[in-house]
């Protein structure tokens, strides 16, 4: 697997991301590695705990509860996806901002396709707005 600023601590997520095929591993992975350096630069994140939810990578916030769980995975129509808590406004939003820029799933999804070079930029938007959901006041 390839080398990250970010190393995998839980074994059951590290044999998550081995099982993903490899050019869905590589874009899963690059999500990752912009997750953890949000968490790290967002005031009010805290720890960023990373674990499997209904068997894919996770991202809690469990000491401060700042944020909405964040997961990665793959999505039946191929390719690989971001995900959040359906019952939120973090992809809807995100879709307001930016709507022709990505494939949704409805409000619960980013999509992508393998190989495809991410705007990173873009979705540290969307990784910021899920790690610190619960911090809005208008939640």
């Amino acid at each position: 697997m390839q080398k990250t600023r970010y190393p995998i601590q839980d074994p059951a997520v590290e044999r998550a991301f081995l099982s993903f095929p490899e050019e869905e591993r590589s874009g899963l992975l690059a999500l990752r590695e912009l997750i953890f350096e949000t968490a790290e630069k967002a005031e009010g994140v805290g720890e960023l705990r990373e674990t499997l939810k209904w068997g894919q990578p996770a991202y809690v916030t469990p000491v401060t509860r700042s944020g909405s769980t964040i997961r990665l995975g793959l999505p039946k129509q191929g390719g690989f996806a971001i995900y959040a808590h359906c019952q939120t406004t973090i992809i809807s939003d995100f879709r307001s901002r930016y709507p022709e820029a990505f494939k949704f799933e409805g409000n619960r999804a980013v999509h992508f396709t393998a190989g495809q070079k991410l705007p990173l930029a873009k979705l540290k938007t969307l990784v910021e707005a899920a790690l610190t959901y619960h911090l809005s006041p208008k939640r």
